[in-house]
Order: C-alpha cells, then structure tokens, then sequence
C-alpha cells in the first residue's frame, strides 16, 4: 500500500506551526493591552478632570431657593397679605413610572379636581421631565397625612412644604391689593426667568402686580449632594434667597372697612384721598371677590359663578367705572365762568323751572318743577340749579369748558399706582368728529353744564379734581405706595375760589342744601356737591329730586348717584367721593354714604400712621 508523503505533517514541523500561530496570537494581545493601557493613560491624565466633574455632577447639583414674599400693610402696621405655612402634592414625572396609574393613586387618597388633573398635565407637557409638577395645593393635615402612609408605593410623589398668599380680609381689598397666581405663559414673556426659578406665584392684580419687584425678592442658590434615589445628602454651598420687601401702603384698614360697610347692599365705588399729599386712605368697589380662590387657580366654575354675577364683582368700579359726573361737574363750570369773566359771585339767574335756546323748541328742564326763582352763584350751587348752569355752559360754550375741565384731569387718568386705570371721556368738538363723524350741537353744550351727556368720569378721576378744587388748584398726583409731591395743576383768582367753596359748603350746611340733611352726622363741616348719573334719558331728573319718584323704578333703571367733597370746608384735609349705583338719588344715598366714611376718615387722618415718607417716590 502506498502512502501520499507530501500530505504528511512531520511533528517537528506541527511544533513550529502551533509556535508561530501563539507568537501571532500573542502579538495581537499585547496589542489590545497596549492600547487598553494607551487609553487608560489618556482618561487618567487627559480627560481626568473633565469625567471627573462629569462624574461629580451627578451627585451633586444646584437647587434654586425660593425668597419669602413681603407682606402688605396698611398705614397702621396691619397685614393685608401675609404668607402662611402650607403643604403641596408635587409629582416627578421622571420617578413616577406610569404616570397614569401614578396619579389614579394619588386620586384615592385624595381628592383631585378635573380642573388640578388638566392643570397639572398642561405643566407635564411644557416642562422636564425631572422637574416636580403641582398637582394639589393647601393640602389639609389629614391629606398630608395619608400621602406619607402610602408614600412607599407612590413613586415620585412627594409632599414640599411652602408658604401660601394669604389675604385675611377677603373681598374688602381685592380690588386694591389684589392676588397672586400661579405662572403662565404670558407672565414668563415679561419675567426674567433667573429670578422666578424657585418661584410658581406673581402678582396678577392690583398692589400685587403694580410693586411685583419689590414683594418678590431675589432667588438664591443652593448645592446639593444627593444619592442615587436623587435624595439630598447633605447642603455643600448656599446662598440665602433675599428675601421682598415688606409694603406698607397709605390705605387706612379702618376707613376702607367704613366705607364698604357704608354702601351697605348698593354697589359701587368710594375714594378717599388727601388733599395736600395724594395719599390714598380708602378705595372701595362693591362687591368684591375672594381674591384667595386665585391663588392656587381658580376652578371653572368658581369664576363661571363670578363672570355670571350680575353684580359684577371682579370689576373694578373706582378704577374702570365709567358714570356722568351729574351735578358734580357744577362747581368746575361755575369756576370756568368766573375764570373768564361770564359771571360774578353776584350774578343773578332766574330760575323759572325751565331753559330754552333761542330758536329751539326743547326745553331743558330744572329739577324743580317751578324753578328757583333769582338765585346768585352760591345758592345755584347749594340747590344744584340746573337753569343758572345750563344758561353758563351755553355762555361758555364747549371749547372753554373743555378746557377748564382738563385743567381739573378730567379725560386722562389720574396716575394712581395701580394698573387699569381708564381715562374717562372728556368730550370736545374733535372727540365727537373722531368718534362719530359728527358736529358738535348747541344743545349738547347745554346739557354738558349739568354734567350728563358725553362726558364720563371714574370716582377716582372724581375724587383727584375735587382734591383739587380743595386745595384751591393745588394737590398732589393720588398714590397708594409714598406720596408725590404736590403741585399747581390749576390757577384762579382767590375770590374765585373763595365764592366756590361758600356754594359747596352751603350745599351741606346751608338752608336750602341739597345735602343738609347729612350735617348732623358731620364732626367738622364738610363742603360738597350731590349728583346724578342717569340710567335713562330723563333730562328733568337731578340729585335732589323726591327719592320717590326713582322708587318706583325698577331698580336698574335708577339714577346712580353721586357725592364728592371735602372735610374740613374752611381748612380742607380729606376728600370723599361716592358714587351709589342705582341709588336713585345723591342727596338722600350717596351724601349720607361720604358723610359716614369722612367722619371715620378725619378721626383716623387724626391718628397719623407709619412715616409715609419711608415709601416716598
């Protein structure tokens, strides 16, 4: 048998070919080790720092801290928002696992609105996933409670501990101090986001939103070591959040409850304010709102109920309302005639019930239906004589009373520190071309001297001309927060001043004034004028007309009236303006309604306060 030699492997040659495949073999592994020991030099010496931060980084992280809201005060040192402890359900999404089944536990513990449910998956959907989402506010000890015995089998919730807005007087300063809400889009636009990291609330409305930078603070800054659960260990760095400024403001706690509780069951507005500082001691809009239903968002039909109100409580009647000043316009015309020399304090006017221009058959009628008789200045202002100022405003014509009216602000706000304040209408012969593409007619003049018509005022606007007239053209810009300085806005002759104020101080203590039925209720003498705003044309309809006739309307359909003046008559401190809505008539509601609150306010204005001045702008 024959053998195939060249197939035959010889053992010296298998010893040289296993030797030759172990030296390759070898040769690969101490390839790979050199480069594994290349590339463990390379993160021990090169990358060392930068892994090694990377690595710290996830241990250790920065937490922003949230600073303490300041209180709000009145000038007596009393809160009128503070902040109480209170506790919050928060849920990480990223830890939460099913965020599903997370939150349907969370529900039968306790209770979650459609309303919190909505809210809190809008903020899951825009913000990261491992930043902790509010689910529930102002948690209850019990709620509180029963999360921490079920917390084991509810990944990512979590109980925060924080201080809740609190405004301990409810509705009677709502529209001044305002509320606080959580943050949305709209107020991200206009915050900057390095101070509000910690933050979930700003102001909305009212001094909350007007003095935001000062009640808010500064964020501080916190880092923290935590564990692999995320848990903090222990602090490493901190920096103390500085905390708002607390805001003592010029209201007066005990005039503005005087004159809520003045309006009794009426809606609307009244304004106190100094004549020489601008100080703000009352601003009342009746009815109010909780404003405490903001504060961790209202649910829908919460606010359904308030926008549904026929009484309209979320508007601000002081600031936005907008009325006919009625007859409280009077004793700014019958300034424009003196001005220019269209009467004197002696002028006579025959009052015979009624007024008529030539060539026209309308008649403009006076609230007493034979008329006055000869009245001079004084008694056409204390018995608010509709003939004597129809005859004026037709003399002045409107260009001049436009222009005594704007020297008074009437038509531009009057520049309180607070936002929404309307303008108020005051109407010219190129307001009404803009407005309706019309001229201006001889009887809207007339009708202008009494105050109705086109021309629209607010309470405040009101109050700031009639602080004006107090003190004699000089008065200083309304403020809530300081004071401003006063200044000349107005400059008459003093005997024109003089023959003013005797008409307005006659209206409350003269014998025929509109207003004296009220001078008993007085501690000092007040001068002031009535009027009213009407609902309805009925051009024969003043302030002093018999209540009755106004009872027996529905009541939407009754005049608003009107009161403004001022206290002491001969050394003026303090001014009142009330406007009653549907009150039918300023002599018998709104009168009695300023001379209630000015006997509070002179006491409290007698008390003094904190230094205004520490606030001053």
């Amino acid at each position: 048998m024959r053998v195939d030699t060249a197939t035959i492997i010889t053992p010296r040659e298998q010893r040289t070919l296993v030797m030759s495949r172990l030296r390759w073999l070898v040769a690969v592994v101490l390839v790979v080790l050199l480069l594994i020991l290349a590339r463990f030099g390379s993160l021990q010496l090169g990358d060392h720092e930068r892994y090694a931060a990377r690595a710290e980084n996830n241990r250790i992280s920065l937490r922003a801290l949230a600073p303490n809201r300041g209180l709000i005060l009145d000038r007596q040192g009393r809160v009128l928002a503070e902040n109480r402890p209170a506790y919050r359900l928060v849920i990480v999404p990223e830890r939460a696992g099913q965020l599903e089944h997370t939150l349907q536990a969370v529900a039968g513990l306790v209770p979650v609105s459609d309303d919190e449910r909505r809210r809190f998956l809008y903020h899951e959907r825009r913000s990261r996933r491992f930043e902790p989402i509010v689910l529930k506010g102002n948690l209850s000890a019990d709620e509180v409670a029963r999360i921490a015995i079920h917390r084991h089998r509810l990944p990512g919730v979590d109980i925060e501990p924080y201080l809740m807005r609190h405004y301990p007087h409810g509705e009677l300063l709502s529209h001044v101090v305002g509320y606080v809400g959580r943050i949305d889009q709209d107020d991200l636009a206009r915050l900057d986001p390095s101070r509000y990291r910690a933050t979930r609330y700003v102001g909305k409305t009212g001094i909350e939103r007007r003095y935001e930078d000062r009640l808010h603070g500064e964020t501080g800054i916190e880092r923290v070591e935590t564990n692999a659960q995320g848990r903090v260990v222990r602090v490493l760095e901190r920096t103390d959040p500085r905390h708002g400024e607390n805001l003592t403001i010029n209201i007066d706690l005990d005039v503005q409850r005087a004159a809520y509780r003045a309006l009794g069951d009426y809606t609307g507005a009244v304004v106190v304010v100094s004549v020489d500082s601008g100080e703000v001691l009352a601003l009342v809009s009746k009815p109010g709102f909780d404003p405490n239903l903001f504060v961790h968002g209202i649910s829908q039909a919460a606010y359904d109920s308030l926008l549904d109100d026929p009484r309209r409580p979320l508007f601000n009647r002081f600031l936005s309302g907008g009325y006919e000043p009625g007859s409280t316009i009077k004793p700014f015309i019958a300034l424009a005639g003196l001005a220019v020399g269209v009467i004197t304090p002696e002028t006579q006017v025959f009052s015979g019930g009624s007024y008529q221009l030539p060539g026209h058959a309308r008649l403009y009628r006076d609230w007493k239906e034979e008329g006055h008789g000869w009245v001079d200045l004084e008694l056409a202002l204390a018995e608010s004589v509709n003939g004597y100022f129809y005859r004026l405003a037709v003399d002045l014509g409107i260009d001049r009373i436009a222009r005594e009216l704007a020297l008074f602000g009437f038509g531009r706000s009057s520049g309180l520190d607070l936002p929404g304040e309307s303008d108020g209408i005051l109407p010219t012969r190129t307001w009404k071309r803009a407005r309706f593409d019309q001229p201006w007619f001889p009887g809207e003049t007339v009708i202008t001297g009494i105050g109705q018509g086109f021309t629209v005022v607010t309470p405040l606007q009101l109050a700031h001309a009639t602080a004006a007239l107090a003190g004699r053209g000089r008065t200083a810009r309304p403020t809530l927060v300081g004071r401003a300085e006063p200044a000349q806005m107005v400059r008459h002759d003093p005997d024109d001043w003089q023959a003013v104020h005797a008409g307005l101080t006659a209206v409350v203590h003269g014998p025929s004034g509109t207003a004296r039925a009220v001078a008993a209720r007085l501690s000092a003498p007040m001068a002031g004028k009535t009027g009213t705003a009407q609902v309805f044309e009925r051009p024969d309809i003043d302030d002093a007309v018999d209540a009755r006739d106004q009872d027996e309307l529905p009541v939407f359909l009754r005049n608003h009236a009107l009161f403004t003046g001022f206290a002491p008559a001969d050394e003026p401190r303090l001014v009142v303006t009330a406007v009653v809505e549907h009150g039918g008539s300023g002599a018998g509601v709104a009168a009695p309604v300023a001379a209630d609150v000015m006997a509070v306010a002179l006491e409290a204005s007698g008390r003094g306060g904190n230094d205004a001045d520490a606030g001053r702008e």
